[in-house]
């Protein structure tokens, strides 16, 4: 029964795409688009995170800019450097890497990127434009990803039952709006939700976002359930989701696995969202000749 959601094959679809129109905009208008991302250094799991980012970079043509910060840099450091990259025109994207060190006000940093670069989509303005569905602001990445993995695969989300599992700004919040959006009964479960296995049990499609592992198991889902594992952890130095793929997947109609299901959805999207903002630019600084 069960059907693989490869997000690497899309992945690769996706950005191939994004680079054939790209290298004849770049050609048009002699512009290289630019990516900025900010990284707390001493976080090991975000410092490979931006550097497969770099990489993916790279591969499409686009600039990179890394700027590292540590456990002393002051948080108004931080906005002084963003508010120089809000204003440099050869900038499209602005991404913080999370999480930052605890001294920092996370929510006060990002507010300071310009909607306009706010390619991760966490800005205030873009979450708001996603919760009434307009459709010109910066959709967060992650659930972004998941979302194209629904069309990919022809997955029918209206009138579905949909639980969330994760409450986070990142992932919980943002799916719950995408999936309201597209006319899914969408139910949002955090650690304290009673009676969490037979809410699961009910539901047509699944996303869980909690790193807690084994959390989705073939006891709390129904046969041809839909699961989207976006959990990610380390045991014995393997990684592994919320989900118990061995028990799950051969009842599923439908699974990511991990790694290789959302993760490389989200860079994609956060390509597409770069690119997104790039062309605006462009278009914008021909109007003005």
């Amino acid at each position: 029964m069960m059907n693989l959601m490869d997000g690497n094959k899309l992945s690769k679809k996706i950005l191939n795409e994004i680079k054939e129109e790209y290298d004849k905009l770049k050609l048009k208008y002699n512009k290289v688009a630019s990516l900025a991302v900010i990284v707390y250094s001493d976080n090991f799991a975000s410092k490979i995170y931006v550097k497969n980012k770099t990489k993916i970079c790279e591969e499409l043509g686009f600039n990179s800019i890394t700027i590292e910060i540590n456990d002393k840099t002051e948080e108004k450091e931080i906005i002084e450097e963003i508010e120089k990259l809000n204003n440099d025109d050869k900038i499209h994207g602005i991404l913080v890497q999370l999480p930052l060190p605890k001294h920092l006000n996370e929510k006060e940093i990002l507010s300071h990127i310009s909607p306009n670069k706010d390619v991760d989509g966490f800005h205030p303005l873009n979450l708001g434009k996603m919760l009434i569905g307009e459709k010109d602001g910066f959709p967060a990445c992650t659930p972004y990803g998941i979302m194209e993995l629904f069309k990919e695969y022809n997955i029918e989300l209206e009138g579905k039952f949909v639980t969330v599992v994760g409450r986070s700004n990142i992932v919980g919040k943002p799916m719950a709006l995408m999936l309201i959006e597209k006319r899914a009964t969408v139910l949002v479960c955090n650690s304290k939700t009673y009676d969490l296995d037979d809410k699961l049990r009910k539901s047509d499609i699944i996303i869980s976002a909690t790193g807690v592992v084994n959390l989705i198991n073939r006891s709390n889902i129904k046969e041809g359930a839909i699961v989207v594992d976006v959990g990610i952890s380390r045991v014995n130095n393997k990684l592994c989701g919320d989900v118990n793929f061995e028990e799950v997947a051969p009842i599923c109609k439908y699974i990511t696995p991990v790694p290789g299901g959302v993760g490389p959805m989200t860079v994609a999207s956060l390509m597409k969202n770069t690119f997104k903002s790039y062309k605006k630019y462009v278009r914008e600084d021909e109007n003005k000749i």
